[in-house]
């Protein structure tokens, strides 16, 4: 079912990041993008699940067009069932084999659970990060565990694991950052 294999899905990433990093601007001509993907339906080579940081777009990162990016944004790329439906919802029905967990430099996320006492919801997304990155202080060493994290969550998901047996799921972390443009796949 899968249309890219892991590997190909990755190059086309990596590929992709590097003309982002070269280039000034995106060029894309949206409305025969959407049209084109109305009829034919999406193929995404890859699940990139990210942080909600406005200044993290993936689509724009890795050079891709609409409907080859299937993106699961959320405050610090933690997962709970909300991500693992949808990471299920991608592989499943879309092909979708590539699985990616998208941290990055500067979080705010990892920073409030790092240095501050949450309360509310936000509480939820911090004791998560701290569950991943224990006493560790560094926010970029923190922000590397917490996408480890993140990947062995999915990783150890008894569907996701179902998944992998059928349609050969590749679950892989990475960092972006903000100053360069570049990702670092862990």
């Amino acid at each position: 079912m899968a249309s890219y294999t892991v590997e190909e899905a990755k190059r086309m990433l990596i590929e992709g990041n590097k003309k982002y990093v070269a280039s000034k601007a995106a060029s894309l001509n949206a409305s025969e993008e959407v049209l084109k993907t109305s009829k034919q339906g999406q193929n995404p080579y890859a699940v990139i699940i990210t942080c909600s940081d406005s200044r993290v777009i993936p689509e724009a990162i890795f050079s891709a067009g609409i409907g080859d990016l299937f993106v699961i944004r959320v405050a610090g790329n933690v997962i709970d069932s909300n991500q693992l439906g949808s990471i299920e919802y991608a592989a499943e029905h879309l092909g979708t084999n590539l699985i990616v967990v998208l941290g990055h430099d500067h979080c705010g996320a990892v920073g409030a659970a790092l240095h501050h006492q949450n309360e509310g919801y936000i509480k939820c997304i911090t004791d998560e990060i701290l569950k991943a990155v224990g006493d560790e202080k560094d926010e970029m060493k923190a922000c590397c565990l917490n996408v480890k994290h993140s990947c062995e969550v999915i990783e150890t998901s008894l569907k996701i694991q179902d998944d992998d047996k059928e349609h050969d799921l590749k679950v892989i972390g990475a960092v972006y950052y903000l100053e360069s443009g570049k990702v670092e796949f862990l």
